[in-house]
């Protein structure tokens, strides 16, 4: 018995040790030495080709960029399920994708998903996969060769491989995120390549070419770096060499490799004065990092190219001769044709294929850059989005590029913005729908509140609402509000006739800490201190003004709009003046002069359209509609100055804070009067707030985008 049980614990010991080196240390013995290397897809000149079953084929990458990310949950959580991804897969394969493009290692539940649904599928997805490098190595005191920052890339591109070839083990909380698990499924077949890395910082790129003058050269079995190249793309060129040796030796297969980047490390030469203003002194050049003739499936460049880009892209408005020898001459003030432009430029520079790896515009109320605020003060409809995404891809496939990938298939509850970031608490971000911040709405498939429909839309239907959502009113009018995890709505009933042409005021009280009990431009009085006012003008004049002391971008920006300090001389906290509610879209902060150049748009607008997206007319971005007696108002949480609403937290007052501090509340006041109530104090009645924490309801809805892009890549593919 006793040798029994000595066999069994040293047979347990041999699995565990078995089960240890080959899936979690990558240990292996090369049993095929002699095995010819394949590739599913390689590189043609400046064109992809992808092994069809009887040979190789012209294969044009489309589809789109996933996330991991989903409300409730930090993408880090990794918290998608097989069913959620299966569903998702069937959707992007109806649009006409025909690839994915993942960033990261994500849980074993999507690569199972994958596996399920391309197995036996005549008509695959196939992968793109990515190797991220976090913020924190990236953005730290070391430079890229340090074993921090270098050793770790190289093992986590090694970690990949063994990922999908479904042989590997990893711990949760690998790498300081959420993914782990065994990683059992074989979908290599259907991944056609890697973009590893991410958005380089310039300020990392060139701290680690300063440091590493000497590492200026390397020569691989399969990548080497060109004359001139620079240390950090020996570093890329490393990394991509290791893994590339790793999967042809232990997997005898070969995939497509390319290196993430951007406009700010891109390898295009740039005027004095861009370069002084942007901080433009980094480059990233594919094509130093070149490949042997061991390499057959070959490299490509990618470029993450969005529109709210345009400090760079403007630079090649007016460029060099194109490949004919014609000149061409695109207006200064083209706005969103200057990324085909410079996606053209970018294409003949190369001698590889390109990619447009990140091509996105978001469908947002806030403006994340100064091409999106152009026409309509920051917002972009769902259609808008739609449209600017096809004509996107068609000028990006007119220039010549190898593949185009949108971003995003889902919006990201999670995501910030640098002209918002400062307004909300990040940390519960994913808890509620900021609907003004333009990083959270680039996807096709968007998440609404409610489990099945928000709580109100701005439709002309009133029959959402209830007598017990009533909460003020005077002779002539009603008013009733409602909430949900995106929105607080306002219904404005006439109890006699219909909403004509006076002017209809809702003043709203969030906070304790400051307000005003008058409005001296309008002559308006309230029972309590206001810090917002609504005004409902028709469709033209409406608009969300702010009392002064609560203006949140006076607070943010104002030093570079008044050219002075907003805190040496701020507004009194019962200050009587109400206005604009403006949001930042440019700023150009001159090194030398200390100036600010910005441009600004007046976000508390409200416009006017249906908010249903059943209804025909559907306006994604429409804040209010008048029909008959009724008018409903939607209003974003953050437009109020709420900082986390799954929390009821808002912002406290600024200037005794001296910055952005937040406190909860337990309710808002709100009252309603009109242009005719001269003289009369409005009273203001109480909407009391409850909290939803970590648990939203939410529910999916494939945006108008999402099929104005399928019409037009089926139509491609006809």
């Amino acid at each position: 018995m006793k040798r029994f049980l000595i066999a069994v614990i040293a047979a347990i010991l041999m699995l565990t040790a078995w089960d240890t080196a080959y899936y979690r240390l990558g240990f292996y013995v090369d049993f095929q030495k002699n095995k010819p290397v394949t590739a599913a897809a390689k590189t043609n000149g400046k064109g992809i080709l992808i092994d069809a079953g009887d040979g190789f084929e012209p294969f044009e990458i489309r589809g789109v960029n996933l996330d991991s990310g989903i409300p409730g949950h930090f993408p880090t959580e990794y918290a998608i399920d097989r069913e959620t991804y299966l569903r998702w897969f069937r959707q992007i394969k109806d649009m006409g994708a025909n690839t994915i493009r993942v960033y990261t290692i994500l849980s074993p539940e999507f690569y199972r998903a994958f596996y399920e649904y391309n197995s036996g599928n005549p008509d695959p997805l196939y992968l793109l996969h990515g190797v991220r490098v976090d913020d924190y190595t990236q953005n730290s005191h070391v430079d890229a060769f340090d074993k921090s920052f270098s050793g770790r890339f190289r093992e986590d591109c090694k970690t990949l491989v063994d990922v999908i070839h479904g042989r590997k083990k990893i711990s949760l909380n690998y790498n300081g995120a959420g993914a782990g698990g065994t990683y059992n499924k074989d979908v290599s077949e259907w991944v056609i390549g890697y973009i590893l890395g991410v958005d380089w910082d310039e300020s990392t790129v060139a701290y680690t070419d300063h440091m590493e003058e000497k590492q200026n050269s390397y020569h691989g079995e399969y990548l080497y770096t060109a004359d001139g190249a620079s240390p950090f793309e020996v570093m890329l060129a490393e990394a991509g060499d290791n893994m590339i040796r790793y999967e042809t030796e232990r997997y005898k297969e070969q995939r497509l490799v390319s290196f993430s980047n951007w406009p700010s490390t891109d390898p295009m030469e740039y005027s004095e004065d861009l370069r002084m203003a942007f901080a433009k002194f980094a480059k990233v050049d594919m094509e130093n990092i070149c490949s042997t003739d061991r390499l057959i499936s070959g490299r490509f460049a990618s470029y993450r190219i969005c529109p709210h880009y345009s400090d760079y892209m403007r630079e090649y408005t007016e460029w060099i001769l194109d490949s004919s020898g014609t000149e061409k001459n695109v207006p200064a003030d083209s706005g969103r044709d200057a990324y085909a432009v410079y996606f053209e430029m970018l294409n003949q520079y190369h001698t590889i294929p390109v990619v447009a790896s990140e091509f996105g515009v978001s469908s947002s109320r806030g403006a994340a850059g100064e091409m999106a605020a152009a026409d309509n003060d920051g917002r972009v409809s769902e259609k808008e989005q739609g449209e600017a995404l096809t004509a996107g891809y068609r000028r990006l496939k007119q220039a010549g590029g190898a593949g185009f990938l949108l971003t995003a298939w889902q919006d990201e509850w999670s995501g910030h913005s640098w002209n918002t970031m400062a307004n909300v608490d990040l940390s519960k971000a994913v808890y509620w729908s900021d609907f003004q911040t333009g990083e959270q709405s680039f996807g096709l498939l968007t998440f609404d509140p409610g489990n099945e429909r928000n709580a109100c839309y701005p439709d002309g239907n009133t029959e959402e609402w209830k007598d017990g959502d009533r909460m003020a009113g005077n002779a002539a009018y009603s008013l009733s509000m409602r909430y949900d995890e995106e929105f607080v709505y306002f219904l404005v009933h006439k109890r006699e006739g219909e909403i004509g042409s006076e002017t209809i005021y809702i003043p709203v009280d969030t906070t304790p800490e400051s307000g005003s009990y008058y409005d001296k431009d309008r002559k308006l009085r309230f029972s309590r201190q206001a810090d917002f006012l609504l005004v409902l003008d028709g469709k033209e004049k409406s608009r969300l003004l702010v009392q002064a002391r609560s203006d949140a971008f006076r607070a943010v920006f104002g030093r570079y709009v008044e050219g002075k300090n907003p805190y040496g001389d701020p507004p009194d906290k019962d200050s009587p003046e109400f206005g604009p509610i403006r949001m930042m879209v440019r700023l150009q902060r001159h090194r030398e002069t200390g100036t600010a150049e910005t441009k600004l748009c007046e976000t508390g607008k409200l416009l006017s359209g249906n908010g249903n997206p059943e209804s025909p007319d559907f306006c994604s971005v429409s804040d209010f509609m008048i029909y008959g007696s009724d008018a409903e108002i939607r209003i974003p949480w953050q437009l109020l100055n709420f900082s986390d609403p799954s929390n009821r937290q808002i912002h406290a007052d600024y200037y005794e804070q001296n910055g952005i501090e937040n406190l909860r509340i337990k309710a808002v006041y709100a009252g309603i009067g009109s242009s005719s109530d001269t003289g009369e104090r409005i009273e203001m009645g109480k909407l009391p707030l409850e909290r939803w924490g970590k648990e939203p309801t939410f529910h999916e809805r494939l945006k108008q985008s999402y099929y104005i892009v399928r019409d037009a890549w089926r139509q491609q593919e006809e």
